[in-house]
């Protein structure tokens, strides 16, 4: 016999289900429910929280529920940051209730390329957003690009850099989250960071997020946020006595060995013990984060690549095996990750390698050594070594380039060798009396890039690219380069902040009308702050056998080495109070120009795969470029300079004339009548 149920309580139990509230948000859960990675995936297939476990925590205090209203996360890249952290806080915020975002980027274009790789794949892919978003092909005013509604139009998904103040400005936003906030530059309307942590000003509940991997010290924002957080890192038990501790770069830099990467491992700090990536997956599993500054005001999370399942320890071994420049590593060496796929090396400058490997800020060099102690270690070498002479290329596999600056009255020359390693040798440098504007200027750019130069055993090499600045003379640099194929000849300007790539194609070039010149691939933009820096630290090497070491040949003058060594790197802070850091000048009185050369002398070895050859590619070049001519004796004092092809006249050209005087000092043919010498430094 059964029982019938009132009426009423059924009625009651149904209104009891529609006004109750939803359950409390859990991103791992959303992860788990959502997330599924493609065969491009270093690992295909539905998100596993078991691979990841150190999310949950961080997971957890970005709950909407969690009281903590700032989160930093600083780390190495490529380990997920984006598909595993921001694309899921964002889709389990929406998916919860009713909510206005904010997602800041450092510039439009990494934006855009979030949006359209990372974001709406996502979004098209996961039921979660496709119930709040739709899939994004609607086409309306609803699903713009970079604002995006929900479907109930009860919230909103904004997209925006940290360029645009304006689109920051006016908005009030309960979810801020700022991807790669240490590439956050200055603007002149304000401080893109404060400017986007305002933006949630408004509520009480309101959540924070910065995201990055770190940059410069001293100036590094996400180092800095870090910095004030309680500063969790995530300890792990040694799988022999199960004392816990975080997995350290200097733990594991300590064991490298240079014959061995494959064994690359750490060792216990308590009893000594070997922890080996065969232990990693069962110690991953068992670790927990732990704070190092209880006292901070808010959660902060480190971590870097070592924990991530991603990659293998000897893919990290092999990073600074070819950082360090150790024989024992190709340039394009492929490595095996835990997973089996494979990858490459990619650390091709110290900075890179600390950033995006360790994870760790960057401190780069603030001064040069002084120019007295280098000219001298020169001029008054302590051994009884045999100096090369100025215009001599050491007879090894290099590359030849040259870094070009336009003066109102002169153009400056510096011609620079560059080999594996990251070594260097500086050629020559060499002052042009002459304007590019001028017909003279560009016959005597035409000559030296005509020009071949003589390596220590008596071979000829060309000039292999050109590289000069279009900051000044733009319409002029354009007009010479446009006379040369982009392989030889490419244009640089300095980028104005100091977090970029050293080296990125230019969008555009403006000519003095203000009109857009056509995209080509010869101008680019260029991190010359940490050039500079890099160089420096360069300047600091004495063993001509160690990583970035640069040689000079004999009298190139004590103004060469002021000018080299002209700049001081100087961190203020900005109205804002924000640091920022600057290159300056040592004394208004100091020219800079062999600094600003040696710069393009680089992008120009750079853009000839100076970073990224082979070990193989190098011995190659070697045999090449290292040989003997044949039947060829070198000549008497042709160690003195370069010998320069004769170049063709233009129709209706004045010939040049000779300069008596100088005749005689003149070596080999010269492009303007025997004045070669006379423009030396």
């Amino acid at each position: 016999m059964g029982c019938l149920v009132p009426a009423e309580a059924i009625v009651a139990d149904a209104v009891s289900q529609l006004l109750a509230p939803p359950p409390p948000p859990d991103i791992t859960r959303w992860c788990e429910d959502n997330i599924v990675f493609d065969e491009r995936s270093p690992m295909p297939g539905p998100f596993r929280i078991d691979r990841f476990p150190f999310l949950r925590e961080i997971h957890e205090v970005l709950s909407p529920e969690d009281l903590a209203r700032e989160v930093s996360i600083l780390g190495s890249a490529q380990w997920g940051k984006t598909v595993s952290i921001i694309n899921p806080v964002v889709g389990a915020w929406h998916e919860y209730g009713p909510v206005d975002s904010l997602v800041v980027h450092p510039t439009t274009s990494s934006a855009t390329e979030w949006i359209d790789n990372k974001w709406l794949p996502m979004r098209r892919q996961a039921l979660s957003l496709l119930k709040v978003f739709g899939d994004g092909r609607s086409g309306d005013q609803r699903d713009a690009k970079f604002n995006q509604e929900t479907l109930a139009r009860n919230g909103s998904l904004k997209i925006t850099s940290a360029g645009s103040p304006d689109d920051l400005a006016g908005t009030t936003r309960r979810l801020v989250i700022m991807d790669d906030v240490a590439k956050f530059e200055m603007h002149v309307k304000g401080d893109p960071e404060a400017l986007a942590t305002s933006r949630a000003a408004g509520f009480e509940d309101a959540k924070v997020l910065r995201v990055s991997t770190p940059q410069i010290l001293g100036t590094c924002r996400i180092s800095r946020a870090f910095k004030r957080s309680d500063q969790r890192h995530f300890h792990v038990p040694c799988p022999h006595c199960g004392h816990y501790a975080p997995l350290a770069w200097e733990n594991f830099k300590r064991q490298l060995d240079p014959q061995n990467l494959s064994a690359a491992h750490f060792t216990c700090d308590k009893c000594a013990g070997k922890i080996e990536h065969k232990h990693k997956r069962d110690l991953v599993q068992r670790g927990k984060w732990v704070a190092h500054n209880p006292g901070g005001d808010h959660p902060g999370f480190f971590l870097w690549r070592a924990y991530v399942p991603q990659r293998d320890w000897r893919s990290i071994a092999v990073n600074y095996a070819q950082f360090m420049g150790w024989s024992t590593v190709s340039g394009q060496e492929a490595i095996e990750d835990g997973e089996g796929k494979e990858s490459t090396v990619e650390a091709e400058t110290e900075q890179t390698f600390f950033n995006d490997v360790l994870g760790l800020p960057y401190e780069q060099a603030t001064n040069a050594p002084k120019w007295e102690k280098i000219r001298d270690r020169v001029e008054n070498p302590s051994s009884d070594e045999q100096r090369r002479g100025k215009g001599i290329v050491p007879a090894r596999g290099v590359i030849l380039s040259v870094g070009v600056d336009l003066q109102a009255d002169r153009i400056e020359v510096h011609i620079v060798a560059f080999g594996p390693n990251f070594r260097r040798w500086v050629v020559d440098y060499i002052v042009i009396p002459h304007q590019i504007s001028d017909e003279d200027g560009m016959i005597a750019l035409d000559g030296l890039l005509k020009s071949t130069w003589r390596t220590e055993r008596g071979l000829r090499l060309p000039l292999d690219i050109m590289v000069i600045d279009s900051g000044a003379f733009t319409d002029a640099a354009w007009a010479f380069a446009k006379r040369h194929p982009w392989s030889r000849v490419i244009l640089v300007k300095g980028a104005k902040g100091d977090t970029g790539p050293i080296m990125a194609e230019m969008k555009f070039e403006r000519r003095a009308d203000g009109r857009v010149k056509r995209r080509q691939k010869r101008a680019f933009m260029l991190n010359v702050s940490q050039m500079k820096g890099e160089f420096y630290h360069a300047l600091e090497e004495e063993d001509p056998l160690k990583r970035g070491f640069v040689d000079f040949p004999l009298s190139l003058g004590d103004e060469y080495y002021r000018q080299i060594t002209s700049e001081v790197r100087v961190i203020r802070r900005s109205s804002s109070g924000v640091p920022v850091s600057k290159w300056v000048k040592v004394d208004a009185s100091r020219r800079n120009e062999g600094l600003d050369t040696m710069n393009y002398a680089e992008a120009g070895a750079r853009r000839k795969q100076w970073a990224t050859l082979s070990a193989e590619d190098w011995a190659l070049l070697d045999q090449k470029r290292g040989a003997q001519p044949p039947d060829n004796e070198p000549e008497l004092f042709d160690h003195m300079a370069g010998e320069v092809e004769p170049v063709a006249q233009p129709v209706g050209a004045p010939k040049p004339k000779q300069d008596e005087e100088n005749k005689s000092e003149t070596v080999g043919k010269d492009w303007l009548g025997g004045r070669g010498t006379k423009w030396r430094l």
